[in-house]
């Protein structure tokens, strides 16, 4: 298992992972697999709960947006790229899509009990 000196510190707390209600009832029914942040959320082996189901996070990575698919989009709970880019753009008012800008894919899936 990855340890946390093999990345950068953290810039916010694992419970901010996943919060909006749409994403956690995606995650809850294993459509989410993955949710992309400007940072580091939590480490591989971490865990977290979304209305009291545990999930670990599996795996931590750097990509660009320009690396996604429609696979990735999703990962992240979405029908395809289309839709999670538009999202994403209307949830950051004055964004513009960069597919050069580096973001943290955070990985994860249901704890086994």
């Amino acid at each position: 298992m990855a340890t946390e000196q093999h990345y950068p510190e953290k810039t916010c707390d694992i419970t901010r992972l996943v919060t909006h209600p749409k994403l956690v009832e995606a995650a809850l029914n294993g459509q989410k697999t993955e949710q992309r942040r400007d940072g580091v959320y939590a480490y591989p082996g971490e865990s977290f709960e979304l209305e009291g189901m545990l999930f670990t996070v599996t795996g931590l990575e750097r990509q660009t947006l320009g690396d996604m698919t429609d696979a990735s989009a999703q990962a992240e709970g979405y029908p395809n790229m289309e839709a999670y880019k538009a999202l994403i753009l209307r949830m950051h008012q004055g964004m513009e899509w960069n597919p050069e800008h580096k973001v943290w894919v955070h990985q994860f899936q249901k704890a086994l009990p």
